[in-house]
């Protein structure tokens, strides 16, 4: 894959192999690096989840991670959850249009119920100016998923999508950069969150959500101004969460090992 591939001004680092490209991402920022650049990795030894999780990369998988130097709070960045989210459904929207795929809060991309994707964001500040350096890692399964998580986790190729590491890349890069250019260092967050709501689960949807305080059960309420998510419990309160798991009604997520990795 060529730089030239990509939107006008990002670079690409593009490994054989390494543990993760999050961690890739991250240590260069601690050298300097102020992106924008594209870390892809065919092949990961210690890919990493949410709360430090180690998940799975299989090869033909698209293991890739974002770094670039926003000028924003770090409080805005937290934002940039959501920008991946729909970049990465309208990436995969553009190489099969009849393919419905959502998100399900706080990071998961799901075809059905079952996981095709994860988002994992991570930022360091670094230099005499404390510069915030935000790294966005995405993980898609393109060509295979888990084999012992059978309907909990699968394949953009079990839904007649074959795609290259490199072309999924160039998908993604470009919804990317529409997306960041849209929440504009925070300014354009509201378009950011209502982008989200539509393509996420329908208002109502059943849920439980496992946080520190145990789980939660109730329906799917959308997001606060914020992006937190809202969850109308059983005595008809709202209850905003921005910590947690969420498991969909019906559905036992293996939240550990589910085919991803940055």
């Amino acid at each position: 894959m060529k730089p030239r591939e990509l939107p006008a001004g990002y670079a690409l680092s593009h490994l054989t192999e390494t543990d993760s490209t999050n961690a890739d991402a991250m240590r260069a920022a601690l050298k300097g690096e102020r992106g924008p650049l594209w870390i892809l990795a065919d092949r990961q030894t210690a890919g990493r989840g949410r709360d430090g999780r180690a998940w799975t990369s299989l090869a033909g998988n698209l293991h890739a991670s974002l770094l670039f130097s926003p000028s924003c709070s770090v409080q805005r960045a937290a934002g940039l959850a959501l920008v991946a989210g729909v970049a990465a459904i309208d990436a995969i929207h553009a190489a099969k249009t009849s393919l419905r795929p959502r998100l399900k809060w706080p990071n998961d991309i799901l075809i059905e119920s079952a996981k095709v994707g994860g988002i994992l964001i991570e930022s360091t500040r670094h230099g005499s100016r404390d510069q915030l350096t935000v790294v966005i890692g995405v993980g898609i399964n393109l060509a295979t998923a888990p084999a012992d998580l059978a309907g909990f986790a699968t394949s953009l190729a079990a839904h007649g999508i074959v795609l290259s590491s490199h072309e999924a890349l160039s998908l993604l890069a470009g919804a990317m950069d529409t997306w960041l250019k849209v929440w504009d260092e925070g300014a354009g967050f509201d378009r950011v969150r209502t982008a989200w709501l539509e393509r996420a689960g329908s208002l109502g949807e059943p849920l439980s959500v496992h946080g520190a305080d145990g789980p939660i059960e109730g329906r799917f309420a959308g997001l606060s101004p914020d992006g937190a998510l809202l969850i109308t419990g059983s005595d008809g309160q709202e209850r905003r969460i921005r910590f947690g798991d969420v498991t969909l009604a019906g559905r036992a997520d293996d939240t550990e090992r589910d085919g991803k990795g940055r």
